[in-house]
């Protein structure tokens, strides 16, 4: 009786054994557990890798139509004002359709209208007519790469940097882009005659005293109130007077125009 015992015992240990190991082998299949060596219990569990999406910062808005090259309406009526650039005129009634100006627009068109853009705002939440200010990205091909679209146009060649503070996030972006468009006569560079700028014009220049002679870029503001800078030798440099009261300014370098908000003339 005692032998029969003994083995009635470890028969029930056997069995225990092999459904456990069963067990085992059967639910580590189905869970995704694989065998791997080095660990205690011979299993590891391969977790799933997830991955977070990166979140924009800004607003989401559907471009229900282009208005201009550095304008458009949002479907919920808002218009928007293209931050850090210009473009050519083609609805200002004061002003002819300028040269590229068409081709700005349906640059602009091509670009953002009927679809959905992504909204930054920098410092300016509206101009004097009311426009949101912003900076407008759109996702383009494939990859789901977002293009700042006023730097794109401003690269691109059809509007040039135009900076106005506080507005002055991308400043150095915008007036790089330009810098290379017009060096390399892509759109409106190669296209279009390179225009006198709208300097402020009067019979002497007023200066003061505490001017330093050795700081001779002279920065004028235009009458549509635009900061723009001369250096000797510039088309418009000798007829550009500096009215100090008027906020126009002498520099003694083009780094400090720039990050005071003023752009290098055109014609320079």
């Amino acid at each position: 009786m005692k032998i029969r015992k003994i083995s009635w015992y470890k028969a029930v240990i056997i069995l225990l054994f092999i459904i456990s190991v069963s067990w085992r082998y059967f639910y580590g299949r189905s869970s995704g557990i694989e065998k791997q060596s080095g660990g205690e219990t011979g299993i590891t569990v391969t977790p799933v890798p997830t991955a977070e999406p990166v979140k924009a910062t800004g607003e989401f808005a559907v471009v229900k139509r282009v208005i201009d090259g550095d304008t458009v309406e949002l479907e919920n009526g808002e218009k928007v004002r293209y931050i850090g650039i210009d473009t050519p005129e083609t609805l200002d009634p004061r002003k002819p359709i300028q040269c590229f100006g068409k081709e700005a627009a349906a640059k602009n068109r091509e670009l953002v209208e009927g679809k959905l853009v992504r909204l930054e705002k920098d410092v300016t939440e509206r101009d004097k007519y009311n426009r949101l200010l912003r900076y407008i990205y759109v996702t383009e091909g494939e990859s789901g790469q977002e293009v700042l679209v006023n730097l794109e146009l401003v690269r691109r060649g059809f509007g040039h940097s135009y900076t106005y503070p506080p507005d002055v996030k991308y400043q150095d972006l915008f007036v790089a882009a330009e810098r290379e468009a017009r060096e390399s006569g892509r759109g409106l560079w190669n296209s279009c005659p390179v225009p006198e700028e709208n300097s402020r014009l009067s019979p002497t220049p007023i200066q003061t005293s505490n001017v330093d002679s050795s700081c001779k870029i002279k920065g004028n503001i235009g009458a549509t109130g635009e900061k723009i800078y001369h250096l000797p030798g510039c088309g418009s440099y000798d007829k550009t007077k500096i009215d100090e009261s008027r906020g126009e300014k002498w520099f003694c370098s083009e780094d400090e125009a720039v990050n005071s908000g003023w752009r290098k003339a055109k014609n320079c």
